[in-house]
């Protein structure tokens, strides 16, 4: 006997009607054996990385924490956009700033790659260089992983890191809390329209919005002083700012607004796009910088600490009416609501 499909496929409901049905499915479904149940899962699905405890050094419960990411070629990158070292050092980045924005530090890597035949064995040795700088520079290490055949390239990192404080979470915004961002915005998604638009273009600014794009700064630093200075609720600005606030909205069961006139550019990227910067800080997304939320009383301290960039972008609202919970809305310095194109990354969007 077969089961029934329904009549929804995945284009239907999109990337994260797909995560909300799945995660339905596992949230609460603890591990069966006593062996995992010495290790107390804090954080399952939803949150930027599973989270559980394990006994550290001395005795002292520490927190583990559990992400991974794939990029696919032809989905995330293209070679005419992202050179093989590049790629190797986004591949993990993007994980990376997963820890981060959870309040801890990268440990161990796992790589799987998926091969066709004709890849180049030189270009796979390029792309792990970029990951073994990416490693030195944030203390990290790979120890492992898959090699798999496959009709299109792509590359999986599993990431693993600690926190020694409790992690920073999706689900604690409350009306009244700053929202705020630990760097600035739109700087890759400007350096992905470069490269796809006008890719032979020289010059300071193209130089370093292509950089911002291929080589993106995980926000680690960040992460840890916004834990050590009473920071309960964060997230990494992966998908675009306006999209990832309203995922943070949702798990809050929140509404926010957003002032338009306060979003971190960086210079350049105006210098570049005088028309258009707006739309790729708001809706741009690979920044991964951190997106956190607390009593303004805790927030405003932490801005000068986090250096360039970090501001002080919106306000935590109740939710508005029915279904409200999750939205915001952009306004200008007039208190007027934007209406923005596009949005944020949906894997299944049309």
């Amino acid at each position: 006997m077969g089961y029934n499909r329904g009549v929804m496929m995945v284009r239907d409901v999109g990337e994260f009607g797909v995560i909300e049905r799945l995660n339905r499915m596992v949230t609460g479904r603890g591990a069966g054996n006593d062996a995992v149940r010495a290790f107390p899962l804090l954080v399952d699905t939803g949150d930027d990385t599973a989270v559980w405890q394990v006994g550290g050094l001395g005795g002292e419960r520490v927190n583990e924490l559990f992400t991974t990411d794939t990029m696919v070629e032809g989905v995330h990158f293209t070679r005419s956009t992202t050179p093989w070292r590049e790629l190797g050092w986004k591949a993990v980045a993007a994980n990376v700033s997963d820890v981060a924005s959870m309040g801890g530090l990268p440990s161990y890597a796992l790589i799987t790659l998926g091969l066709p035949p004709d890849t180049w064995v030189a270009d796979i040795e390029e792309m792990y260089r970029g990951m073994l700088e990416l490693g030195e520079e944030y203390g990290l290490a790979v120890v492992g992983g898959d090699i798999v055949r496959s009709p299109v390239f792509f590359v999986t990192t599993a990431l693993a890191g600690v926190a020694w404080r409790p992690p920073l979470l999706r689900s604690g915004a409350r009306p009244g809390d700053a929202v705020a961002v630990s760097g600035w915005l739109g700087s890759s998604a400007g350096g992905l329209r470069l490269l796809l638009e006008c890719p032979d273009v020289a010059g300071e600014a193209a130089d370093f919005l292509r950089d911002a794009h291929r080589r993106p700064a995980p926000a680690v630093r960040a992460g840890q002083l916004l834990s050590q200075g009473g920071i309960v609720t964060a997230m990494d600005v992966s998908d675009g700012l306006v999209d990832d606030l309203g995922k943070l909205c949702g798990a809050s069961g929140v509404s926010a607004r957003v002032y338009a006139d306060a979003a971190p550019v960086h210079p350049l990227l105006r210098r570049q796009f005088p028309d258009g910067f707006l739309p790729l800080a708001l809706g741009g997304g690979e920044d991964y910088v951190l997106l956190f939320t607390g009593p303004p009383e805790v927030v405003e301290p932490l801005i000068p600490q986090l250096g360039e960039g970090s501001a002080v972008v919106g306000v935590i609202t109740p939710p508005e009416g029915a279904g409200g919970t999750g939205r915001v809305a952009v306004v200008d310095g007039a208190g007027r609501e934007l209406s923005l194109s596009g949005g944020g990354w949906d894997h299944f969007g049309g």
